[in-house]
């Protein structure tokens, strides 16, 4: 499993998601990505995951997965979410979100498996492991962070936290 990172919004929706894993193999500080893709997210709460490899268990009580599936990296509504994504990435990292791709149904990751998508897909996960919500179309990230902070774990982070 390779990380991908957060590219330059030009980049990331002009290139192939095989081209972007072979390009981004590299941290932005030159060393070499983490293997383990929670690790990863752990250093880097804005980093952006391939799915291959994933198994979401790991990032149970954690994180909560912001998973964006389509059958092709240049599948309109693909380009689009991602886009909206990178515009917002620090709301989502601000909420413990993890964000992972899958563009390849041929590989039948074990994400793809366990949340099985059909075409675009916008899947949320709560941090239990829970699917919060499902989407078919792109979804703005002020709506994401606005469905996370109305779950109950998320609730009471913000109470805990006196926000």
């Amino acid at each position: 499993m390779r990380p991908i990172l957060a590219l330059a919004l030009s980049s990331f929706l002009a290139l192939p998601l095989a081209a972007q894993e072979a390009a981004s193999a590299e941290s932005v500080d030159g060393a070499e990505a983490p293997e383990d893709p929670l690790a990863a997210w752990q250093a880097k709460p804005d980093i952006i995951l391939d799915a291959d490899g994933i198994d979401l268990e790991s990032f149970k009580w954690l994180a909560r997965p912001v998973v964006v599936f389509a059958d092709s990296p240049f599948d309109p509504a693909f380009q689009e979410q991602m886009a909206l994504i990178l515009a917002e990435m620090d709301q989502l990292a601000a909420r413990d979100a993890v964000v992972i791709v899958d563009t390849d149904p041929d590989r039948r990751s074990e994400v793809r498996r366990a949340l099985r998508p059909r075409g675009f897909a916008l899947v949320l996960v709560g941090k239990e492991g829970r699917v919060n919500l499902r989407k078919p179309f792109p979804w703005d990230v002020r709506e994401i962070t606005h469905a996370i902070d109305k779950w109950p774990m998320r609730q009471q982070e913000i109470r805990e936290s006196g926000s």
